[in-house]
């Protein structure tokens, strides 16, 4: 059954607050995240991963639900998912920053709102809405501003552009699990496949050696990042999407790189500066006007009498 688009931003109000929520934890992550710099890369992901599927699905267990069935269409969605979107996107944007400066692959990423505007909507056989186009497209420049650019060689321009499509990948191709298995059980079955895929990774490239046990700073980074950047924030997010659609949750992805500068400003790692205030305000700015309600929504194609 799929849950009617809400009428108003009001009674969306809850959904759009889960999404903002989700986002920020991730984007506020980045500094614990650095404090597995030491361990091993995909091993790290793989029991991360491990955490935070087992997390939900011991959240399930919990509450006396059944384990919603896995059919092969959301085992391929959900592959791609964890694939692009988890993995994938966790190895391109660490790989674009060798190549690459930090504002310009966050300024790449930033992008993921406009094209995620464009191409759910087709993809459901919607026309992509102006409000949305238009509030995309101010978060877009205001990540830019925020981040401000930066410059890029060798195969940095590459791996940017993958790891936007990463970005765009885990929300579009889990549209589908998530209206029939819910956010729960789409995200627990994500991370549950992404923990075994890198697993796999690790094993055939990083060895044996890469399977140590983690010292009590990663410990705590592996716990904080299985069970409330991947459990928690991705739940909340899933179920925003299906609540006001991808297109329309798409921009609230511009809020990843503004919690992540307050978390920087917060351990002062960063200053704050009259551009990245002026970049919030644009991301802020094209939330509010992507988030529009603009009435119904009209097919992509009229058909013909």
């Amino acid at each position: 059954m799929t849950i009617p688009e809400p009428a108003t931003i009001k009674s969306a109000a809850p959904a759009i607050a889960f999404g903002l929520l989700g986002i920020a934890l991730v984007g506020a992550s980045v500094p614990v995240t650095g404090l597995l710099d030491d361990y091993p890369l995909f091993a790290a992901q793989s029991v991360r991963y491990l955490i935070g599927a087992a997390g939900l699905f011991g959240w399930l267990v919990l509450r006396g639900q059944r384990l919603p069935k896995l059919v092969p269409r959301d085992l391929l969605a959900l592959g791609a998912v964890a694939t692009l979107g988890m993995v994938g996107f966790s190895i391109c944007v660490l790989l674009a920053q060798r190549h690459a400066d930090p504002g310009f692959v966050t300024a790449m990423v930033g992008s993921a709102p406009l094209v995620l505007g464009i191409l759910a909507p087709l993809l459901a056989g919607r026309r992509p809405g102006r409000w949305v186009i238009g509030g995309a497209t101010l978060v877009l420049v205001g990540v830019v501003v925020l981040s401000g650019g930066g410059s890029w060689q060798g195969p940095g321009l590459l791996l940017a552009c993958l790891a936007m499509f990463g970005e765009v990948s885990f929300t579009l191709f889990a549209v589908g699990p998530i209206r029939r298995l819910g956010a729960i059980g789409a995200s627990a079955y994500a991370c549950l496949i992404a923990a075994i895929g890198a697993g796999v990774v690790s094993a055939v490239a990083e060895g044996p050696p890469a399977w140590r046990l983690p010292d009590a700073t990663e410990t705590v980074a592996l716990i904080v990042l299985g069970l409330l950047v991947t459990s928690v924030a991705f739940v909340w997010w899933f179920h925003c999407v299906s609540r006001i659609g991808a297109d329309r949750a798409a921009v609230l992805i511009g809020a990843m790189p503004v919690a992540g500068l307050v978390a920087s400003v917060c351990l002062s790692a960063q200053q704050l500066t009259s551009a990245a205030l002026l970049g919030a305000a644009l991301v802020a700015a094209g939330c509010a006007v992507g988030l529009r309600r603009v009435g119904p929504s009209r097919p992509a194609h009229r058909p013909r009498a």
